[in-house]
């Protein structure tokens, strides 16, 4: 087998085929990049024995499989040719005419481009039928994708032994059309690109939206570590190619990757991206900040706090709270939903015991905290109290104003709303500096994050008291203004969006998309599987919400989603949404 180009990506597939036994001929412009590559392949597969993945012996012959060389001419005899260059549609056309008078008749041509059409690389080459995609992931040697990209000219035995090849490197292939971004790069550099503008924005810190990614939705890295890994120029270069395919403004570069690119930025190889790290192509970050501060204004004392509604998240919140030492006042609408309220946290807190996770004494210490109530008076000298009822804005308006009647003057007034604006929670009160959004996710005393919004009125101690709380119970409080989706929601939501729209083209099976993510980019649910668990009507409901605030073209729901919340399939609590699960 042939490799042509040895930087990250290619350095990463000559380790992957040379694992695998076969021989290979790696190609790089000049001695430098002979260098570099080989340099990249060594400290790899040290890195391989020191973890424990490879012996000696092993890396040894790894790296004795590989030949470098400056000359296109020595891949006269290989089966296959892999060419993993920038992302530049005339350099990679000229390596495949120079490689069309080198190569057999029956050499398959493969390009590794994560954007650019095959079609139109194929075309220039004097046998486009034995031209065909193979997308790797970064980093080869450990991500099991590889997306198997045909052309409408591609012959079908070309991507069957492909498919055949890919796996016997112990990947996992996906089989696709020709379209910019494929599946998982169409559908992950939209995100990133969100992303960036929020950071562009100032609407968060990078530490914020990173954070907020990882622990509201498992993901394995933030979006901006992960741009700074993948390169802002390679960034850039894919995501220009989807708009100009796409024509979508959501595609269009966030301005701020193009300042960075021109200064020389470019992420974890360069040693600066969003964040600084301790040498080139290095993993260390050197400037990380452990907590975002917002503000240095003292916290108000909280003691005792006030949870309004029954519902799992206001019982979760409840029982956060109560585990961790504070006096709990449940608010219900009569004393049969707060006593239900009560036995489904008693529950929750005796699986707890049964799993090892709390000791008995414990749990009946948090249940003993508990107390129930069904007038708001009875909320009047609590420090904090957070509103965790329906996500109707009429209904926590009304909740607030009762809330500002009762609740003594000083203490924090709290919604944990998904969606809706805090402020307009606020403007029912005659306190609106006290009044910010606490956002747990679901389920509350096993998720980290709490997004805290603050509105234009917040006042600055509001805020370090969350911050305060957040910590006393264990969650890490990520900052972000009072705008639709705050970071989570906003970002999260738009993706899954797009792959509705993808599998509405009939670009891509749905277990295809769910691979191509969960696979490629390491995610712990494909966008189908999530939507299916969330609920499609809810789904749909905050992606209406999105698209109300800020009337983006692309943020309108697409129109499979809305067909199929009519239809009323909804995901698992219906038994049918993208998949059926009546029969499982």
């Amino acid at each position: 087998m042939g490799v042509i180009g040895l930087g990250t990506m290619g350095a990463g597939i000559a380790e992957v085929l040379a694992r695998s036994g076969v021989s290979v001929v790696a190609v790089e412009i000049d001695d430098d990049g002979v260098h570099r590559g080989r340099g990249h392949l060594e400290h790899s597969t040290e890195r391989a024995v020191s973890g424990g993945k490879l012996d000696a012996d092993g890396r040894t012959a790894l790296l004795d499989r590989i030949r470098y060389t400056t000359s296109l001419a020595e891949l006269s005899d290989v089966d296959l040719v892999i060419e993993a260059i920038p992302e530049n549609l005339e350099a990679k056309s000229d390596v495949f005419a120079q490689l069309d008078k080198i190569t057999g008749p029956d050499t398959i041509f493969v390009s590794n481009t994560s954007s650019l059409s095959i079609t139109e690389i194929g075309v220039r080459t004097a046998r486009p039928g034995k031209v065909v995609g193979m997308h790797f992931f970064n980093p080869a040697p450990i991500l099991k994708l590889v997306e198997v990209v045909r052309t409408v000219v591609t012959e079908p035995d070309v991507v069957t032994d492909v498919v055949a090849f890919a796996e016997r490197l112990g990947k996992t292939p996906v089989v696709i059309g020709d379209r910019a971004g494929f599946i998982a790069n169409a559908l992950l550099f939209g995100y990133l690109n969100h992303a960036v503008r929020m950071y562009e924005q100032r609407y968060a810190t990078r530490e914020d939206l990173d954070a907020a990614m990882r622990f509201g939705c498992g993901y394995p890295m933030g979006p901006l570590a992960l741009l700074d890994l993948i390169g802002l120029d390679t960034a850039y270069e894919i995501l220009d190619t989807m708009y100009h395919q796409s024509r979508n403004r959501l595609h269009a570069p966030a301005p701020l990757l193009k300042q960075m690119i021109t200064a020389g930025l470019l992420g974890r190889k360069t040693g600066q991206g969003f964040y600084t790290y301790d040498e080139p192509d290095s993993p260390t970050v050197t400037d990380a900040v452990a907590k975002s501060t917002v503000d240095t204004a003292t916290a108000r004392e909280v003691h005792k706090v006030g949870v309004v509604g029954t519902g799992t998240m206001a019982t979760g919140i409840v029982e956060v709270f109560a585990k961790r030492g504070y006096e709990v006042i449940l608010r219900a609408r009569s004393a049969e939903k707060a006593a239900a309220s009560v036995a489904r946290v008693k529950k929750s807190l005796d699986k707890a015991v049964v799993k090892g996770k709390l000791s008995e004494e414990d749990a009946a210490a948090a249940l003993g905290r508990i107390s129930p109530a069904v007038e708001f008076e009875e909320l009047a000298d609590v420090d904090l109290v957070v509103e965790a009822v329906a996500e109707d804005l009429a209904v926590k308006q009304a909740v607030f104003a009762a809330l500002d009647d009762v609740v003594k003057p000083g203490a924090v007034l709290a919604t944990t709303t998904s969606s809706l604006p805090v402020i307009e929670c606020a403007a029912a009160t005659s306190r609106p500096s006290d009044v910010v959004g606490v956002h747990f996710f679901n389920p509350a005393p096993v998720m980290k994050l709490v997004e805290v919004v603050s509105t234009i009125a917040t006042a600055p101690d509001v805020i370090a008291t969350v911050d305060a709380v957040c910590a006393a119970v264990g969650k890490h409080p990520v900052h972000c203004g009072d705008r639709a989706g705050f970071i989570v929601n906003a970002l999260l939501f738009p993706y899954l969006n797009d792959a509705v729209k993808m599998l509405e083209a009939h670009y891509a099976e749905a277990d295809d998309i769910d691979t191509a993510m969960k696979v490629g980019c390491g995610l712990p649910m494909g966008p189908f599987e999530l939507l299916d668990v969330v609920g499609l009507d809810v789904s749909l409901a905050i992606q209406r919400t999105l698209y109300n605030e800020f009337r983006e073209e692309g943020f309108a729901p697409a129109p499979l989603l809305e067909h199929l919340v009519t239809a009323g399939r909804l995901g698992r609590k219906t038994g049918k949404g993208f998949k059926d699960y009546s029969t499982r």
